[in-house]
C-alpha cells in the first residue's frame, strides 16, 4: 500500500501499548481482518472486534522501531526491531483500504 500507511500502523501500536487504548489502535482495522503470529503459540484472532479483546486481554509490553518498509500494491511489509531486543517482521495486507491481514513473525 505505502510506506506511510504502515509507519501510522506501527505509530498507533506504540501508543496503544504506552497507554492500554487498543479501540484506538484496531479501528482503521477491517471488520474482518485476521491477525496470525508467527513463532509465539497464539492465534489467529479473526476480525476486528477479536483483535482487540486479544490485546485487551494480554497486552504487549514493548514497542517497536520501524527498521524498513517495502510496499506494494496490497501489501507491506515492516521489518522491525522490538524496544526490549529482538527483531520480526510485520506483513499487512489491505481490502478496501483497510487493514485486512496482519502477520507477525518474531525473528
Amino acid at each position: 500500500m505505502s510506506e506511510t500507511a504502515a509507519r501510522e500502523h506501527i505509530a498507533r501500536f506504540n501508543t496503544a501499548v504506552t497507554s492500554g487504548n487498543w479501540s484506538a489502535f484496531t479501528a482503521p482495522l477491517h471488520d474482518e481482518a485476521v491477525m496470525t503470529f508467527i513463532g509465539p503459540p497464539v492465534g489467529p484472532f479473526r476480525g476486528r472486534d477479536a483483535i482487540t479483546r486479544a490485546y485487551e486481554s494480554d497486552p504487549p509490553g514493548d514497542t517497536m522501531r520501524v527498521v524498513g518498509v517495502e510496499s506494494a500494491s496490497d501489501t507491506d511489509l515492516v521489518t522491525f526491531e522490538w524496544s526490549r531486543g529482538g527483531t520480526g517482521t510485520l506483513t499487512l495486507g489491505y481490502r478496501d483500504g483497510r487493514i485486512a491481514a496482519l502477520t507477525v513473525r518474531f525473528l
